[in-house]
């Protein structure tokens, strides 16, 4: 038998924020000559082949700001993006630090802090997380990072390092987040799941097809407010 939880533990990249949708605006801004949506989803599929050099020891422990300019270095390159100054290319990697949350962001973590502690579990690092926050007024209770566990998800140290900062047991922990394998790594560690359906993460163009409920999930909803009310706030 399950018990009662106590903690949230939010995935944030596409979960809690709309990283597709603010990259392509920050190059539309910058009036870069490249497709905004083919650059943003060629930024983001350099993410997880950059953390598994770090997780396979190729490279040392690397935060995820460094992660995301190796990833744009080579970006500019295939892209033949050539006019940027140095100081232009800092400013366009931080743009992860700016990235807009969804509509129902704010409200549903609002509605959920009122009965749950509720935490960040990201890849992405404490100085990232933190200005990411401020900037688009998150309510977090605590910001947890990668970076605190030394450990990218999906490895188990970061779902049970949840459950440890709070001397609870895994199952008093629930992992929420939009992302199937991210919940899937977290059930085997006994965490609790809520997958929440963000049908526009990739962009526009792209039909998401799999949005279907699972038997894995605790919980399934369509954004934060509908899985405020399914917990009773």
């Amino acid at each position: 038998m399950t018990k009662q939880v106590k903690v949230l533990a939010f995935d944030v990249f596409g979960t809690v924020v709309d990283w597709h949708g603010s990259i392509a605006a920050e190059v539309r801004k910058l009036k870069l000559p490249v497709d905004p949506d083919a650059f943003a989803t060629a930024w983001r599929t350099g993410y997880k082949p950059a953390m598994a050099r770090v997780r396979s020891g190729e490279l040392p422990w690397t935060k995820i700001d460094d992660l995301h300019r190796l990833i744009l270095n080579d970006i500019l390159k295939d892209f033949q993006v050539n006019a940027l100054s140095e100081p232009q290319i800092r400013d366009l990697n931080l743009v992860w630090h700016r990235l807009t949350p969804w509509a129902d962001t704010v409200a549903g973590l609002t509605r959920l802090k009122s009965k749950f502690i509720i935490v960040t579990l990201s890849n992405g690092n404490l100085g990232l997380l933190a200005e990411m926050a401020k900037n688009a007024g998150l309510p977090w209770d605590l910001i947890l990072s990668a970076e605190v566990f030394r450990h990218y998800k999906p490895d188990p140290e970061t779902y049970l390092g949840v459950a440890d900062i709070f001397d609870v047991t895994p199952d008093q922990v629930m992992l929420v987040a939009a992302h199937k394998d991210d919940l899937v790594s977290a059930q085997a560690c006994g965490l609790q799941t809520a997958f929440i359906e963000r049908p526009k993460e990739f962009g526009p163009q792209v039909v998401r097809e799999d949005l279907q409920r699972e038997e894995f999930t605790t919980y399934h909803a369509k954004d934060l407010n509908e899985l405020a009310a399914q917990l009773g706030c």
